[in-house]
C-alpha cells in the first residue's frame, strides 16, 4: 500500500483537467486555510504548464508573517508517486514546504521559492 500524503492546492491543481493530466485521476479533498500567507500572481514561463492550465499567470502563496493572513484552498490526499508528479508540474518559482493549516492538519504546499 502506498503511503498517502496531503497536498494543499490554492490554484490550478484544483482544476479537474489539470488533475487528470497530472495524476491520471480526479482528486478528492476538503476545504482548508493556509495560515500566515497571502496570494500574489506569478507569470508562468513554462509553455507546457500554460497550455495545460490555460493561464499565463498563476497564484503564488507568499509568507506574510501575519497570523491574520490566510489562503483558501483544498487539501487532497495523494500517493507519494503523485506528489512526485506534482513536483514536475510546478515551475521553479515554487518550492514545496510542509505547513500547518486552520484544521490543525499538516500538508505539503507549493509557495514562493
Amino acid at each position: 500500500m502506498n503511503k498517502m500524503e496531503l497536498l494543499f492546492s490554492y490554484g490550478t491543481l484544483q482544476d479537474t483537467a489539470v488533475q487528470v493530466e497530472t495524476f491520471g485521476r480526479e482528486l478528492e479533498g476538503f476545504s482548508d486555510q493556509l495560515l500566515g500567507y497571502r496570494l500574489e500572481m506569478v507569470e508562468i514561463q513554462d509553455a507546457e504548464v500554460v497550455a495545460l492550465s490555460g493561464k499565463t499567470h498563476h497564484p503564488i502563496a507568499i509568507e506574510s508573517n501575519h497570523k491574520a493572513d490566510f489562503v483558501m484552498g483544498v487539501i487532497f490526499e495523494i500517493t507519494e508517486q503523485e506528489l512526485a508528479q506534482s513536483d514536475k508540474y510546478e515551475v521553479n518559482d515554487y518550492k514545496r514546504v510542509r505547513a500547518e493549516f486552520k484544521s490543525g492538519k499538516k500538508a505539503w504546499v507549493y509557495v514562493q521559492a
